[in-house]
């Protein structure tokens, strides 16, 4: 499966459009990142558990899209996007979107 934020992958044509395709996932932060991550602001540098955190969602978020794109019978997704977000009374919680096109191509 090729994934590209491309609107068109060099080298091939796009034989078919099989429509828009979306990957969701939220995850939660638990609170002893959330401790290190404080101590991060406070002192400075980057929080590797965040980061990781986000990694990983966004990863999963990707699998989930070029699954559905499968589905629909594409070899690649094209012009794909990808948002954060985060949500909950205390912002906890992640949430990374990723859209794109489902096509095949030749």
């Amino acid at each position: 499966m090729t994934l590209t934020t491309t609107p068109q992958v060099e080298g091939h044509t796009i034989q078919r459009y099989c429509g828009v395709v979306f990957g969701e996932v939220i995850s939660g932060v638990d609170m002893f990142r959330d401790i290190a991550a404080g101590f991060r602001n406070i002192f400075g540098g980057r929080s590797a558990g965040y980061e990781d955190e986000l990694q990983r969602a966004r990863e999963e978020a990707m699998a989930e899209m070029a699954q559905r794109a499968e589905a629909m019978g594409a070899n690649a997704v094209v012009g794909i996007d990808v948002d954060y977000e985060v949500l909950g009374s205390d912002n906890g919680m992640l949430m990374v979107t990723v859209s794109g096109t489902a096509v095949v191509l030749d």
